[in-house]
Parts: C-alpha cells; structure tokens; sequence
C-alpha cells in the first residue's frame, strides 16, 4: 500500500502543480488513499520532494533526481516484492504484477531510463514494455531477470 502511494504521489506532482501538504492530501484522497497530513508529510520526506519555484512564480513539490544506483534499487524493490512473471514476444516485454502493483511497478521502471525501452502502458497486473528491437528485448529481459 505504501509503495502505491508514494508511485501515486509522484505522479500526482508530475501531473499537477501541487503547492500544499493539503492538496496532496486532497488529491491522494479522490484517487482512492485514505490518508492523514502526518503520512503524507512522511512520505514527502522519504521520496526526498522538494519545493521549487515553478515559470508562474509559484513553488510547488517536485522529486529530485536520485542517482542510478537508487533508481536500480527502487526497481530491484519493486521486482522483488509485486512481480509474479516476464514473458517477451518479439520487442514486447509483458510483466505480470500482483493485482494492483503495476503502476507502481512501471513508475519505478521509467524512472529507471532503460535506453532500450521506448515505451511503457501499465494496467491493474499488467506492464507491456516496448523495446527498440528483438536483441534489446532479450537484453533487458536477461536484466530484470536478475530481480527476481
């Protein structure tokens, strides 16, 4: 639940210019979280957000960027404990989460920059990774592997 709700917070703040602890709140709780201003306060405190002066001249939360070795482990994390199975067909990668984990699955993933992915659809359970070619497929396939 936790790592559903940080993915969620995330994309809140990539989608929306979200000023206040308050509007978060607000915005996790129409998509579903119940949550309390101390949760929220804590997870903007370990996801490391940030208030930065956007172009109108208003601060709002953003996510500094981690090093790759954080944004491997996120990944490892989130591989380790939601993914059930890899299959690939082709330059198509399908991950299969636990019921409800692929967003989270698939924020982690793109945050990650895999060069050979190009793109990415999450669902309830389900990740179709799409890759540049049929090697690049078996290459990040052998990779996420490793998280398993």
């Amino acid at each position: 639940m936790k790592s559903r709700r940080q993915a969620c917070i995330i994309e809140l703040i990539n989608e929306y210019p979200i000023e206040t602890q308050e509007e978060l709140m607000n915005k996790l709780r129409s998509t579903g979280f119940n949550v309390t201003q101390a949760t929220v306060s804590r997870d903007i405190k370990e996801l490391r957000l940030l208030k930065s002066l956007s172009p109108d001249g208003k601060y709002r939360y953003t996510s500094i960027s981690k090093d790759s070795s954080d944004v491997k482990n996120d990944v490892q994390r989130f591989f380790k404990t939601s993914v059930v199975s890899l299959e690939s067909a082709q330059n198509i990668i399908v991950i299969k989460t636990l019921s409800g984990m692929a967003q989270a699955v698939c924020a982690s993933f793109d945050g990650a920059g895999y060069k050979d992915a190009i793109g990415t659809i999450a669902g309830d359970d389900t990740i179709f990774v799409v890759c540049t070619d049929n090697k690049a497929t078996q290459n990040l396939m052998f990779d996420l592997k490793k998280f398993l």
